[in-house]
């Protein structure tokens, strides 16, 4: 058995097989400033108090602070129920984007089932855990029960071998599987990540590949822990690394389908406008006219996509044609990047430095495209209208080539500097 299928036996009390309809309890469920209030307006209707509220984690992210009144009215339903529902041990406003809070909040597990009303609650399947995304309706009766539904998905066999040169990230990575597969090539099936890349890579990297998981349609991403994913988890939960509940798939797993990729030779890869899987190296686009860039979100707002960022920014200028927004993932990423030096370094380069959270990325906050306008960005999508208006154009990098791109004023590869 696979990594997911056993966490899902463990939780089902016998052996699932791919396809089994089963009904299991979930260890954590979450979400956001943004889906929190449908979700509250179903459990409504269906009862008066929450099955957990030490397993309920409601996060604000998406607009912090409120951009306008409906955002405002949104947060204070979900204020009042949070303090109806005594849920606030687990109530984090302002500190940064869920699925990196979460983990630094000592919330995430391997071999726990975590399930969150963001389509991108697969970023913690980098820990172990089998973690998807849902529905508000199907998360209000997660929050009234405890239990929720799946169909045992089949999976796939990701193996990635190799070394990233030094302009290319894990963001390339799975940039490149993406552009493979397709949008849809992995749908209801869990991406299973693993191979030597894999193996030596640390926690940043590994988030923004589980991370993105679902822009191939997977229903998770996962891979099996390594040592120093399991002694962030230690650090973050005062546990042993004895006592977190590793699983690993067996040697005999067979799988729906098995790919490799070796990513020696990779260039950065770029998805362009306006599809995920729109894929191309950084080749055939550079030259490309940028108004404005974007380093954050979920996917590349860590520590290490900041150092890559310093790195390329660091005694230079942007472009006098270009905005860059830098949104770092949490305060704690926030306030070590200032004894880093980075967010001094982001300034005299004349980036915009913006409070911890989504940003742009949803085109509801900070940064929002007028028609006409193109940004290269390190976050997930670049559907139509995703920043803003749907006449605007979104192409999708690493953290140094946006960085690069900055300081260009067009998509520049960071070695042509």
């Amino acid at each position: 058995m696979n990594i997911t299928e056993k966490i899902l036996s463990k939780k089902a009390g016998h052996e699932v097989v791919p396809g089994e309809i089963i009904e299991i309890e979930v260890d954590l469920a979450m979400s956001h400033d943004g889906t929190s209030p449908p979700a509250i307006k179903t459990f409504e209707k269906v009862a008066e108090d929450v099955w957990d509220n030490d397993k309920i984690a409601i996060v604000f992210d998406h607009n912090i602070p409120a951009n306008t009144i409906g955002s405002a009215e949104f947060q204070k339903v979900c204020r009042n129920f949070i303090n109806t529902q005594g849920i606030n041990k687990n109530y984090i406003h302002g500190e940064g984007i869920c699925h990196q809070i979460l983990p630094e909040k000592g919330l995430v597990e391997p071999g726990k089932v975590i399930v969150g009303a963001d389509s991108h609650t697969c970023t913690y399947g980098a820990f172990g855990a089998f973690s998807t995304g849902m529905g508000v309706s199907d998360l209000a009766m997660v929050y009234s029960t405890g239990k929720t539904w799946f169909m045992v998905p089949e999976s796939i066999k990701m193996e990635v071998v190799g070394e990233l040169n030094q302009y290319t990230a894990s963001k390339d990575i799975i940039l490149n599987i993406i552009g493979d597969i397709g949008i849809a090539g992995a749908t209801y099936q869990t991406a299973e990540f693993c191979g030597k890349t894999i193996e030596n890579m640390g926690v940043d990297y590994r988030a923004t590949m589980c991370n993105m998981a679902i822009e191939m349609g997977a229903k998770n991403g996962i891979m099996e822990p390594n040592d120093e994913i399991l002694q962030y988890i230690s650090n973050k939960t005062g546990k042993s690394v004895k006592e977190l509940n590793v699983v690993k798939s067996d040697e005999d797993t067979v799988y729906k389908k098995e790919l490799t990729y070796d990513v020696t030779d990779l260039e950065p890869q770029i998805a362009c406008p306006n599809d995920v899987d729109n894929v191309k190296e950084i080749s055939k686009v550079d030259g490309t006219y940028i108004d404005q860039a974007v380093i954050g979100s979920c996917t590349n707002g860590r520590l290490t996509d900041l150092k890559e960022a310093y790195e390329v920014l660091n005694g230079n200028k942007i472009s006098d044609s270009v905005r860059l927004l830098i949104f770092p993932a949490s305060m704690e990423i926030y306030k070590e990047s200032i004894k880093r030096g980075y967010i001094d370094t982001f300034i005299d380069a004349r980036a915009i430095i913006c409070n911890p959270g989504c940003g742009p990325c949803l085109g509801g906050h900070m940064g929002v495209l007028s028609e006409g306008e193109v940004a290269i960005s390190t976050t997930n999508r670049n559907f139509k209208g995703r920043m803003g208006d749907p006449k605007s154009k979104v192409y999708l990098a690493n953290p140094k080539v946006v960085a690069a791109s900055a300081l260009e004023g067009v998509i520049t590869h960071p070695k042509d500097l």
